[in-house]
């Protein structure tokens, strides 16, 4: 079973040119599912029936998992039988009856201007590190882009003559203007804190820990949540909310939808569309807590 994982695995990195994070999450889901297996005494593919998998999807509801979660492990399971069937080495799909639980659809939380300019104001840029974070803040929200996209950006990335960044992640490429205010931060930093916190070393990265090493978004995210408690923010600020926030400002200035997809590489605009929605919801909740009339 292990083997055919991994052959699944090579198919995502190389052909399929999926992100690292979905590569990483399709292989521990695909992994857990092969415990459960061979507790089941079923070793390979070809001997998984879909008894077998609606089981293993009882045994993850038993885990009190999210429906977000179990959904995600049963896109990992029928995309890994999906491809085995395709390449002839199941005879037929056992996943093909298997229907993911409804998830609850969630407004994504977004954060007012005065939120953001507050926690984009928390960074000591007195500091090599307050240099460094207020730049990888400034930018994140002044391009909505992902967080592994911004810890994965290399120098040649970047250009500050034209304002832009280019990102290269998921297999496509796209162009990304940023605004003075985050092209300062990052001159900033570069000029005055990348090659200190370097300590001599080269790297190809725009962004460095403090030891000189790539960043790591574990360790973005406790930077991040370490600013938003300073900034006196009661909302669950997690690196995403930087970039449902950018979008839904983008928006509500006027920005139009197709721009605001490109901007977040979003490959279908229904979901940039939802920052939309989210508004609509908003303007709800608000009418209908003050009107006279409601």
């Amino acid at each position: 079973m292990l083997t055919a994982i991994q052959d699944y695995i090579n198919y995502l990195h190389n052909i399929k040119k999926v992100s690292h994070n979905t590569e990483i999450s399709y292989e521990r889901d695909l992994k857990k599912a092969a415990v459960f297996f061979d507790a089941c005494k079923v070793t390979k593919p070809e001997e998984v029936t879909p008894e077998v998998l609606d089981s293993y999807i009882d045994s993850l509801t038993e885990e009190k998992l999210t429906a977000a979660t179990v959904s995600r492990k049963i896109a990992a399971l029928r995309s890994f039988f999906q491809y085995l069937s395709a390449r002839g080495d199941i005879s037929s799909d056992p996943s093909a009856g298997l229907k993911p639980p409804k998830v609850e659809k969630k407004d994504p939380v977004i954060m007012t201007v005065d939120e953001v300019d507050r926690l984009l104001s928390m960074p000591n840029t007195r500091t090599l590190k307050g240099m460094r974070d207020r730049a990888m803040l400034e930018l994140l929200y002044a391009t909505g882009i992902r967080v592994s996209e911004l810890i994965d950006l290399k120098m040649d990335d970047l250009d500050l003559a034209r304002g832009c960044i280019v990102c290269r992640m998921t297999g496509r490429q796209r162009w990304i203007p940023f605004g003075d205010v985050a092209r300062q931060s990052v001159i900033i930093y570069i000029d005055y804190a990348r090659e200190s916190l370097l300590k001599g070393a080269p790297s190809e990265y725009l962004f460095t820990n403090c030891s000189g090493g790539s960043m790591s978004r574990q360790g973005f995210w406790k930077v991040l949540k370490g600013y938003a408690h300073a900034a006196g923010i009661e909302s669950d600020i997690t690196p995403h909310t930087l970039r449902h926030s950018f979008a839904a400002h983008m928006l509500e200035n006027g920005a139009d939808l197709k721009s605001v997809q490109e901007m977040l590489g979003h490959s279908d605009i229904s979901t940039t569309s939802m920052y939309t929605a989210s508004k609509e919801n908003r303007l709800r909740r608000v009418y209908a807590k003050t009107h006279p009339r409601r």
